[in-house]
């Protein structure tokens, strides 16, 4: 997607953007003032693995199954290249954070591992487990430092080809409190994993899509799942949407400010 196009989809998204005064719907102005627009509060132990990933320029051979990298093409990438361009933002990684204290989650699934930031934000709460899932070996193991670097025991990582890991991990766990989905970005696989999910999930279920304006297949996805007859609700926070899947709330699709 060329620069333009993102600039002009940022602008839609600016122009579209309401807080919690056009909130009129109780769980929807509950969930915004309580979960998303709170102040960032990083971890500091996390931020300083994130600094040293930024600043670690050894060029690593990676195997890329789908269209994950965005911005980082190539085999040969350096880890900073990686850590600069593809990890969440503090502000994003805090949120997910609080998403998964807010609906008390245990059981978290996460599509893309990367370097493993989000993942150990994901895994905050000591009474949670996080199933990981990465694609590439190089970066599961720099990933599963930084996990150990960080004392994180309640996070398993899986690796390889996640067209043949998910199924078998899926069929094993608990049902599904949350999932977050930054892995491969073309239509189809990602509708094929939300659906995959969304069937271990349950109705108080949150699932997080990562970068849905990055591209026209994940522009396209995104509208695809808003119109799905399990959805209910959905946030456009322009980096991620947010999907709800509780029955009791009514039909809705708002673009939230953040």
């Amino acid at each position: 997607m060329s620069a333009l196009h993102k600039i002009k989809n940022y602008l839609n998204y600016w122009l579209d953007a309401v807080d919690e005064h056009s909130l009129h719907a109780p769980f929807l102005f509950d969930f915004y003032t309580r979960v998303i627009n709170r102040e960032t509060i990083a971890i500091p132990q996390y931020e300083a693995l994130r600094k040293q990933l930024a600043n670690d320029n050894r060029e690593i051979d990676v195997e890329d199954f789908g269209a994950g990298s965005k911005h980082v093409k190539g085999r040969q990438r350096k880890i900073s290249d990686i850590a600069l361009l593809s990890l969440s933002d503090t502000k994003f990684s805090t949120l997910y954070t609080r998403i998964a204290a807010h609906c008390h989650a245990k059981t978290i699934v996460e599509l893309g591992t990367s370097l493993g930031i989000n993942t150990l934000y994901l895994a905050a709460a000591p009474d949670s487990k996080v199933y990981t899932f990465e694609g590439s070996e190089t970066i599961a193991e720099i990933a599963s430092i930084g996990f150990e670097f960080a004392g994180a025991t309640n996070i398993e990582l899986i690796t390889g080809n996640i067209d043949n890991t998910l199924y078998t991990t899926l069929s094993r766990i608990p049902k599904i409190d949350m999932a977050f989905l930054d892995a491969n970005h073309r239509y189809e696989p990602t509708l094929h994993y939300f659906d995959m999910l969304v069937s271990r999930s349950h109705h108080k279920t949150i699932i997080i899509l990562d970068d849905i304006h990055d591209s026209p297949d994940m522009e396209r996805a995104w509208s695809t799942i808003k119109m799905n007859p399990l959805v209910y609700i959905t946030a456009d926070l322009f980096r991620c949407g947010l999907v709800f899947l509780d029955p009791s709330l009514n039909k809705q699709h708002v673009v939230l400010r953040f």
